[in-house]
């Protein structure tokens, strides 16, 4: 993730309840917010090139294709595997779903960058042109927040963003080629802490406002410990707050970090299980990583965690040294766990758990992207991370409001109903875990943060399971599957 900048690498985040009483049961927090852990000032020991967003999105520069991969050519050449936005349609069975009109027609997916990318138009065009994709009904950007600052492609900041959007808007477009992309850019960069929230709650309060879309998708979020305390955090939940009395949906990356995520400095790891927001607010729908894996024309999913894949840690790190890449998850600090999460209290214990539900974001399994927002670098790149799920399952939700008629508001009572039911939309994701290791600072042994294992039902790596939408789409709008 961004430190509260895109939490994809790229940055360094129809079970029916009244209002009142669903209010009440999942904006409860812990009494005992735990005081900022002292973040260390020396930067980590071994500087990888990849950019870190606060996005949760994961891309390396100066790797620009003139075509994507295939998956065959990624596995020989770099020894990963990379994915085409037409194989991510069939790993989750989307054509059924396209061949039933359901498209997204009608819906508008909301996407929430800073700063935002200054050719994100024209690489759509080019990347649709590619797969033969139809352009969305209307692709707008806005600046609710303030004048977006002049691009400086020597920024890594900017360009980390413009990674950031160009993966959330492609990828949003590429599951719900019917909807409508709204991207709303933000005048400063979300970091570690409060930094860049203000003005993505006065974005994203407008966006509520004038009901814009059914669905906002954040690829960001901030480690719950650089917050000094609940009372930091309560005033950013605003915009939040404002989308459950609206019936929008709100989407978080959960990190690409497993059971750990960065500290103030945005550069050094906790050393313990920690936890980001706004993936941790019960008002929000956090969204985990899932490993597709391909087998002749068939995909299934474990848990994403490429921590100890030499070959990933190599493409993307530049060394074979474990990297924490994995399905971020765990227990929040602040908030305690929501009336819907009461069936897997064995699970989350008296705090929510995250993330709720699980797409695509494995590095070992990255996917295409078109940029050229930076002179000399114009063409295809791989990309990865909680920043690519969240966008897809944006999508998911979009074809899931057409299905019902309306926006579907919170979906995370549904979700676990679903759950308590056996959904047939639902796909369990049971091996896997979140555990990872790093080398920080001056330690001569790397630092191990023991995460949680995927298991049969709910868990802390990819939440109630991965979807197939033949069946999820409609179980979620709360209508009967064709």
């Amino acid at each position: 993730m961004v430190t509260a900048m895109p939490k994809a690498r790229t940055a360094a985040a129809a079970v029916c309840v009244t209002a009142l009483a669903a209010a009440a049961a999942v904006t409860t927090f812990a009494p005992a917010a735990p005081a900022v852990s002292a973040a260390s000032a020396s930067a980590s020991a071994a500087a990888l090139p990849r950019i870190v967003l606060t996005p949760d999105s994961i891309r390396l520069p100066g790797k620009a294709r003139q075509a994507p991969l295939t998956t065959a050519q990624c596995e020989k050449d770099e020894g990963i595997a990379c994915y085409s936005p037409g194989q991510l349609r069939t790993a989750y069975h989307l054509p059924a779903v396209y061949a039933n009109g359901i498209t997204g027609k009608g819906e508008t997916i909301v996407i929430v960058d800073s700063f935002g990318s200054p050719t994100i138009k024209s690489d759509l065009a080019t990347f649709d042109r590619h797969y033969g994709f139809a352009a969305p009904p209307k692709f707008k950007i806005i600046t609710p927040a303030g004048k977006i600052p002049a691009f400086n492609a020597g920024n890594s900041d900017m360009t980390s963003w413009a990674g950031e959007t160009t993966l959330d808007v492609e990828y949003a477009h590429s599951l719900a080629p019917g909807a409508s992309i709204l991207l709303v850019e933000t005048p400063v960069s979300e970091t570690e802490g409060v930094t860049g929230f203000p003005q993505i709650v006065k974005a994203e309060e407008y966006v509520v406002n004038h009901n814009l879309g059914g669905v906002i998708s954040q690829s960001f979020s901030a480690t719950e410990e650089t917050f000094t305390s609940y009372a930091q955090l309560k005033p950013l939940r605003a915009a939040i707050l404002d989308a459950y009395s609206h019936d929008v949906t709100v989407l978080a990356a959960s990190g690409d970090d497993g059971a750990t995520d960065y500290k103030l400095n945005a550069s050094d790891f906790y050393t313990r299980r920690v936890t980001s927001w706004p993936d941790s607010d019960p008002l929000v729908t956090g969204v985990g990583g899932t490993q597709l894996k391909q087998s002749g024309g068939a995909y299934t999913s474990v848990a994403w965690n490429d921590t100890f894949n030499q070959a990933s840690d190599l493409y993307w790190g530049g060394s074979t040294n474990p990297d924490p890449l994995a399905s971020g998850g765990g227990r929040s600090e602040f908030f305690a766990r929501p009336a819907y999460q009461n069936a897997v209290k064995s699970v989350t214990g008296a705090t929510r758990g995250v993330p709720d539900i699980a797409m695509s974001a494995a590095c070992n399994g990255a996917v295409n992207v078109y940029s050229s927002f930076t002179p000399g670098e114009s063409g295809w790149s791989l990309t990865c991370g909680t920043s690519e799920a969240t966008p897809e399952f944006a999508a998911i939700v979009a074809l899931a409001d057409q299905a019902a008629g309306h926006w579907l508001g919170l979906l995370n009572p549904t979700l676990y109903t679903l759950l308590a039911e056996r959904a047939a939309g639902l796909v369990d994701v049971t091996s896997g875990n979140n555990s990872v290791s790093f080398y920080q600072g001056t330690a001569t042994k790397p630092y191990k943060v023991t995460g949680y294992q995927s298991r049969k039902g709910y868990d802390l790596v990819t939440g109630v399971g991965t979807v197939n939408a033949s069946k999820f789409v409609y179980e979620l709008a709360g209508i009967p599957v064709p």
